[in-house]
């Protein structure tokens, strides 16, 4: 598994099944849908959640933390095929 530096970069996006996970310098965002299943496969998933999980948690514990991040909306731009 390619190494989650989390709050490291703007481009680093990875995949556990179908969950997606987006790395920024302020915030990481989850989104999908996972199937942990009852055998080898479920349990191989849900340690590559765990480890990017325990990374997500170990930044955090290691900053200096405001007690809230603003967000801003992304920017919307035209859609160049249309």
């Amino acid at each position: 598994m390619t190494p989650f530096k989390p709050f490291q970069d703007e481009k680093t996006s990875l995949a556990v099944d179908d969950l997606t996970i987006e790395n920024r310098l302020d915030r990481i965002s989850i989104y999908g849908s996972i199937q942990i299943t009852k055998d080898k496969a479920g349990l191989q998933q849900a340690r590559k959640l765990k480890e990017l999980i325990d990374a997500t948690v170990m930044a955090l514990d290691k900053a200096s933390l405001p007690d809230h991040v603003a967000i801003t909306p992304s920017e919307k731009v035209k859609n160049p095929f249309d």
